[in-house]
Parts: C-alpha cells; sequence; structure tokens
C-alpha cells in the first residue's frame, strides 16, 4: 500500500518535469515518507532582484502546491543575501550589485505574492541572510574549498563569457557554492528549479554529500516562455506577467501572445484539459486561457468581466484584424517621429498636432482602452500594443 502511494506521489513530481535525479532515490524517499508519516523537505529558492513575481515564477510554485496537498513541507528561501551577486544562470553579461536597501524592499512583497498559490500553513520562510551572516571567515573559506573551479568553469554561459572575453567575477564563481549551501542549512530533501538552474542544483546536492548529509533529490521544471514568444520570462527583458498586475492588463497582455506558445501556458499555467481546448477555436482557447489565469489571481467575476470587456472591444470592430505594423528597434520611441516613418502622418508637423489634440490613443494587445496618448515619448512593452489614430487610422507597434 505504501508503494502504491509512493508512486502516486512520484508521477505528480514527475508530471511536467524536464530533469528528476533520481526516479529511484526520489522514489525511495517518498517510501520513507510515508511509513514514518514525516514530510519531505521540498527547497525553492528566490534571490528577490526585482520586486515582482511572475508567471513565469509560478510554473514551480504550482508544483509544489500540489506537492504540499500531499502532505510535504516547502521550505521558501528568500536569497538577501545571494541578492547581492545575483544569480548567474544564462546570463552573458556582469550583473549589477544591488544595494540592501533595494533587497529589503524587493523582499518585502515576495511571501505575499507567492502565497497566492503555496499554503501558507505548509511553507516555512527562511531568510539566507541569517546564517551568512553569521558565518565567520575561517568556515566560508572552508565551505569554498569543497568545490574546484574546474567543475564550476564546466557551467556553458560561464564558458562562453570567458571564450569571448567578457567579465566573470569570482563572486559570480562562487554564488552556485553559496547557494548549494543553503540546502545543507535546511538539510533539504528535494530541491526545485527551473532548467537553467540545473547546475546550481547538483552543487547542491554534492554540498550534501560533503557535509555528511543524505544528497537531494533534484526536480527541474521548463522555462516559461515570456510575451516575445522566444525568450524565457524576465522582468529584465520585459516580457513578463506579472501576478499583481490589474486584471485588464493581465488579461490584455495573455491575449498577445502567439497560438503556440498559448498551449505551454496552458500545460504549465493551468489544470485545464488541454484535449478539449484544442478543439474548440484558437481564438476562443485563448480567452479561456486568459480568463483562467486572471480568475485564479483574482476572481471569476473578475475574470469574466475582463473577457467581456475585451470581447467588447475586438466584437464592435474597433480594431481591424489586418493593419500596418511598424518594428520600433527601442523602447521608447518618439511618436511623432514614429507615425512619420510608418506614413500614417503625411508629416511630422500633421503627427504632432494629432498628438496635441489627443487623436492617438493606445487600443489594445499590451493594455486595453488605455486612453489618449499625452506624450510623444511612448514605452512599447514586450507584447507591443495597437495605437488609433484619429477615427479611422490604427497601426500596431512592435519591438
Amino acid at each position: 500500500m505504501v508503494k502504491l502511494e509512493a508512486e502516486r506521489h512520484l508521477n505528480i513530481f514527475k508530471e511536467n518535469a524536464v530533469d528528476v535525479i533520481s526516479d529511484a532515490e526520489l522514489l525511495a524517499k517518498l517510501e520513507d515518507s510515508l511509513k514514518n508519516k514525516k514530510p519531505l523537505k521540498l527547497k525553492i529558492g528566490f534571490d528577490p532582484t526585482a520586486k515582482d513575481i511572475h508567471l513565469g515564477h509560478t510554473v514551480l510554485l504550482r508544483k509544489l502546491r500540489k506537492l504540499q496537498d500531499l502532505g510535504h513541507t516547502v521550505i521558501l528561501i528568500i536569497g538577501d543575501f545571494t541578492a547581492k551577486i545575483g544569480d548567474p544562470s544564462g546570463k552573458t553579461l556582469l550583473r549589477p550589485v544591488l544595494g540592501d536597501e533595494e533587497i529589503k524592499e524587493n523582499a518585502s512583497t515576495y511571501t505575499e505574492q507567492a502565497f497566492k498559490i503555496l499554503d501558507q500553513k505548509k511553507t516555512e520562510v527562511r531568510f539566507n541572510s541569517s546564517w551568512y551572516k553569521a558565518m565567520d571567515i575561517s568556515k566560508f573559506l572552508s565551505l569554498l574549498s569543497s568545490y574546484t573551479v574546474a567543475r564550476v568553469l564546466e557551467r556553458d554561459d560561464f564558458s562562453l563569457r570567458m571564450k569571448e572575453n567578457r567579465p566573470l567575477t569570482l563572486l559570480e564563481l562562487v554564488y552556485p557554492i553559496i547557494q548549494g549551501y543553503d540546502s545543507v542549512v535546511i538539510d533539504a530533501d528535494v530541491e526545485f528549479g527551473g532548467t537553467d538552474q540545473k547546475f546550481n542544483l547538483i552543487v547542491g546536492r554534492h554540498l550534501k554529500e560533503v557535509f555528511s548529509q543524505k544528497p537531494q533529490s533534484i526536480v527541474t521544471m521548463p522555462l516559461l516562455v515570456g510575451l516575445d514568444g522566444k525568450n524565457k520570462m524576465s522582468k529584465s527583458l520585459g516580457n513578463y506577467i506579472g501576478v499583481t498586475e490589474d486584471p485588464k492588463t493581465m488579461f490584455g497582455k495573455i491575449m498577445s501572445i502567439s497560438d503556440e506558445v498559448m498551449w505551454e501556458y496552458y500545460r504549465l499555467l493551468t489544470d485545464c484539459d488541454i484535449a478539449a481546448a484544442r478543439k474548440i477555436h484558437p481564438k476562443e482557447a485563448k480567452l479561456t486561457l486568459a480568463e483562467t489565469i486572471t480568475s485564479f489571481y483574482y476572481s471569476k467575476a473578475t475574470g469574466k468581466a475582463s473577457k467581456e470587456e475585451f470581447e467588447k472591444i475586438f466584437s464592435q470592430k474597433e480594431i481591424p484584424e489586418n493593419m500596418p505594423v511598424f518594428k520600433a528597434k527601442k523602447s521608447p520611441i518618439d511618436l511623432v517621429e514614429t507615425l512619420f516613418c510608418a506614413k500614417i502622418a503625411a508629416s511630422k508637423n500633421e503627427a504632432r498636432r494629432l498628438l496635441q489634440q489627443g487623436g492617438i490613443s493606445i487600443m489594445a494587445v499590451a493594455a486595453l482602452g488605455g486612453g489618449a496618448v499625452k506624450d510623444s515619448s511612448l514605452e512599447i512593452p514586450a507584447s507591443g500594443l495597437v495605437l488609433k489614430i484619429g477615427k479611422k487610422k490604427f497601426l500596431k507597434v512592435i519591438l
């Protein structure tokens, strides 16, 4: 009976996962957990390098909530110490160093946002500064000696930066060791992360053995593609959907993703029946997706209202399906220059006059019913936006 239940738990651990290290080891831990009625300690860590948690983070949080519902405990590490370094995973450039006040401000809302998904009663929140600030230099040096430079430089992102003569600091080299030691402090049974975190998770697994603990199992989850349709969702790239964004913006951003990306959002962000969703028109499927996600973070009534507002704008054919598209090289844009270059306005003077008279408004995509544009300098989000010029002209601007 215990083995069957352990296998059921294992299947939930593996659902949508990319890597599990390893099935047999994790199954043995689950059997022991069930036999002794002792929940597994599941580690997840976030460095508060920005204020908001976005939908990309929730891929992991949703997985952990399902495991909490099975009785396991989540230990949420807020990396207020490691944030000073910045996780170099997948980065090709040197990251800026954050100050204490900025980190503190960013961290202040992380737990509140995470508890939109996680069960607070089954979550332990730990700040890793609490043990690093108490660590003396001799112990820290001893920790660094537990891993070789050669092993660290095996990372593709590090070796690439060295090959291309891009800066790589000693702080970045030791980051995986510092993050990995968090697993030793809390004696994690399983650590979760995105696929870009795999190296860091393996370092934690190694360090637990160095400190005579059972190695942690590892589960990596896919990286959610952002609004640009190609890069992982990221605050720094501006292609994200924050969990605290207002419902109108959240709904509009979800509606801006491509049909291909939509199915990954269905798989990783909802419990919807994807087979059933594929049988309906893609536009209806996307409306359902946007309503489902918006409803989760607000309410069913809010999700429904956001859908009705979106449909109202499009059903009235205020926005044509075919319109000119202008590809901006950077954001913000100069609106007067853009309208002239896109041949929407015959001259810059005409474009300037339209702007001054309130004849240009944001219609959709990144924001719905955004109202008249008053400033010539206009930010273009990764999802792009639609402008209405005068009564009949439309222009879609994308990066």
